[in-house]
């Protein structure tokens, strides 16, 4: 049986939100955490690239601003701690 490479992806995808959804509910990472947010950012676009192949646009959008969000948290989160490693040199 042969897999289609787009459908892999939105496996990955769907893990990857998932496992950002369960750690934060078992309170093992926080809202506010890197990983968390770059797991949301690659599962999301992970999900677009799924949803664009399949032409589901309402799927595209909703994971295209998920991802857009969650990209702005990782950028935020890397600057804040670039700030915090030159403020203890």
């Amino acid at each position: 049986m042969q897999f289609d490479p787009y459908f892999l992806m939105g496996i990955a995808g769907m893990i990857l939100i998932l496992i950002g959804f369960f750690m934060v509910q078992s309170h093992t990472w926080s809202q506010d955490d890197l990983i968390y947010d770059t797991v949301n950012f690659l599962g999301s676009l992970l999900l677009v690239v799924y949803g664009v192949a399949g032409k589901a646009w309402p799927f595209v959008i909703l994971n295209s601003i998920w991802g857009l969000y969650s990209l702005k948290d990782v950028i935020t989160d890397v600057i804040a701690r670039g700030k915090k490693r030159i403020a203890n040199v």
